[in-house]
């Protein structure tokens, strides 16, 4: 049986989830970003048990099919995003298509008319969220971050960030470096 969660969307959540299940004593095959696959079907007993832990820790099951479906983009995008090596060198609409097994224009109207914003805008916020990680970890130059970001150029980078940010990210850097040397003089 196939349990779709929202909100799941971390190594943690993924760790609590595993945790309740093994407290209610319900057998599972996989666990993965917002869907559980459970080795034979739960009572109803066993999912409003379910239902209410996870809910304690803000997550939800989920009935709803588009509902579903929607947390199957997000989960999709986030997995790309923050998850993957390099982001798929093909469009991301043809990408999300072949997880999805759905046509894209079918994705986008539906995303659109439930979230209020564009695939297009929730992938952009979440690589800039991605792009912020990269910079305070210092482990990558803005050159090839913008390369596995799949920006044209550090220009093109920087232009979106500061679009969605406010920032450019030599000044987001430079945040972080004033915040060390603060913590430093403690």
């Amino acid at each position: 049986m196939r349990l779709y969660v929202k909100y799941m969307v971390s190594l943690r959540c993924k760790m609590l989830v595993q945790a309740e299940l093994e407290k209610l004593a319900i057998p599972y095959s996989k666990i993965d970003l917002g869907v559980i696959d459970t080795k034979e079907d739960i009572t109803p007993e066993q999912r409003l048990q379910l239902q209410e832990q996870l809910q304690l820790a803000g997550l939800e099951l989920m009935d709803d099919k588009k509902a579903m479906l929607i947390e199957q983009i997000k989960t999709a995008i986030i997995n790309m995003v923050h998850y993957s090596d390099e982001l798929p060198k093909i469009n991301f609409s043809v990408h999300l298509s072949s997880v999805l097994n759905y046509d894209y224009t079918y994705l986008a109207n539906l995303f659109s008319e439930t979230e209020g914003r564009t695939i297009e805008q929730y992938i952009l916020l979440h690589k800039i969220e991605r792009v912020k990680e990269l910079i305070l970890y210092n482990e990558l130059n803005l050159t090839e971050i913008a390369r596995k970001m799949q920006y044209s150029s550090v220009a093109a980078l920087s232009n979106q960030f500061k679009k969605m940010t406010g920032l450019t990210p030599s000044f987001y850097k430079s945040l972080r470096n004033k915040r060390r040397k603060n913590l430093e003089n403690v």
